[in-house]
């Protein structure tokens, strides 16, 4: 069996002659990950360097044994990826043909397709919205239905971008609590970036990036609390 878990070994990511994100030397095996820090301090591009949406200009990225340059396809075909803004996924008129795009190369047969698409909605409690306007359901609704079209590839690794940025706190939570039960049952890792704190504090590691940099890794409880210190002394005059 390949190692479990997302190593990063002496990454830099460039933009030209400017450090994007460096993560010298780092392996994550918890189920539960989050990601907090400021806007444009390396979240996102964190996420998107572990399913080789982004490659290193230094180092390497392996995601359980597979190294996300070298073995990039295999990689996608273990990660998914949900963003902040379920229109990014959603394309097909309904959630039941968004969902089957997303089978049709794994799956030929349509009548098996079809069913593993109802199985899914089934199995994340959306499956009466299957036939629905995927434009004029909710947007907790529109969020489930863009995890479902991750979800029903049964990625080992599921990666999540501000997914709750468009929800209120009570569909936000609901959102939480679907992914964590599901994934839960089939063991499958998230890594969460995100500003919401009370989200972040579900997880059982928490890393803080600011300026392009892991700056804090442990506790939630504690990483969090230094993190709110930090941006309420930042607040203060001068």
């Amino acid at each position: 069996m390949p190692p479990a878990g997302i190593t990063f070994t002496g990454v830099r990511v460039l933009a030209g002659e400017r450090q994007l994100l460096e993560v010298p030397d780092l392996h994550l095996t918890e189920q539960r990950i989050s990601v907090i820090g400021p806007n444009g301090g390396g979240k996102s591009t964190l996420l998107q360097l572990m399913n080789s949406l982004i490659e290193p200009s230094y180092g390497h990225v392996s995601v359980n044994g597979l190294d996300t340059i070298d073995a990039g396809s295999d990689v996608r075909q273990q990660v998914g990826f949900v963003f902040a803004n379920p229109a990014a996924q959603l394309v097909m008129p309904t959630p039941l043909e968004d969902v089957e795009l997303s089978l049709r190369g794994r799956i030929k047969n349509s009548r098996e397709r079809r069913a593993a698409v109802r199985d899914c909605l089934e199995h994340l409690g959306i499956a009466d919205l299957a036939e629905r306007s995927s434009h004029e359901i909710s947007a907790g609704q529109q969020q489930l239905v863009a995890l479902a079209t991750v979800v029903v590839l049964k990625p080992r690794l599921l990666l999540l971008d501000e997914p709750t940025t468009l929800l209120d706190r009570v569909n936000a939570g609901r959102f939480m609590h679907t992914v964590e039960q599901m994934c839960t049952a089939q063991q499958i890792q998230i890594v969460t970036a995100t500003h919401d704190l009370q989200l972040a504090a579900r997880a059982q590691r928490c890393l803080m990036i600011e300026d392009g940099a892991i700056s804090l890794d442990g506790a939630p409880a504690e990483v969090i609390t230094e993190y709110i210190r930090r941006t309420d002394h930042a607040s203060l005059p001068a």
